[in-house]
């Protein structure tokens, strides 16, 4: 059986954290979820999981926010897909977010993720 796509979450909502999963489960992925961005980083940069994509939160809580830790992780790979979600900020998306990504804007319908990341994935191949 082929290993289902692993796709990084960054999210500090936990009710928020498990939507996302659920929908991300159903669409036929795997999911790691952090609620923070440096968490985010060190387990991306430590390059022991094959992630496919980040699914990031743009306001989050510390010092990193959606926007800082998708242009890190672009860093090491110029490609890697990216969806952001936000309640606000999205107007931010144009100067902050990183080329090729996705916004998705709060409330969003949970296949509305997963049509997100599969036309990034896609793209992507």
């Amino acid at each position: 059986m082929a290993e289902l796509p692993l796709i990084l979450v960054v999210e500090d909502d936990y009710q928020l954290q498990s939507i996302v999963e659920e929908a991300l489960r159903d669409g036929g992925f795997e999911t790691d979820i952090l609620s923070s961005a440096e968490e985010a980083l060190t387990l991306f940069k430590t390059g022991s999981k094959n992630y496919q994509a980040l699914v990031t939160d743009v306001n989050l809580k510390g010092r990193l926010s959606g926007w800082g830790v998708a242009r890190q992780i672009r860093e090491k790979d110029l490609a890697f897909p990216v969806v952001y979600m936000t309640g606000a900020g999205g107007d931010e998306w144009a100067s902050q977010g990183v080329p090729n990504s996705i916004l998705l804007q709060k409330p969003f319908a949970p296949a509305q993720l997963v049509t997100a990341v599969s036309q990034l994935l896609n793209s992507a191949s």
